[in-house]
């Protein structure tokens, strides 16, 4: 299981990559599938997202999955 450190520094990750490209945390959700306050819980590091969900992160922000995960751990 992922600690909390892992999941903040995930966090920062996808708000990074989501500001890079100038998306609102609601234009990500939409892209990815998901509900606007999820991305939210995930940018702040309170969700820990399934492994799918993650690859739809990835494909909305454009990136591999890897370079969302590269700094965790």
């Amino acid at each position: 299981m992922a600690d909390k450190d892992d999941l903040l520094a995930l966090g920062r990750e996808i708000r990074r990559h989501r500001k890079a490209l100038g998306l609102s945390q609601e234009l990500l959700a939409e892209r990815a599938g998901l509900h606007r306050n999820y991305v939210g819980f995930l940018e702040r590091g309170e969700r820990n997202p399934s492994v799918t969900t993650l690859f739809r992160v990835a494909q909305a922000l454009e990136v591999r999955a890897a370079d969302l995960v590269a700094g965790v751990g």
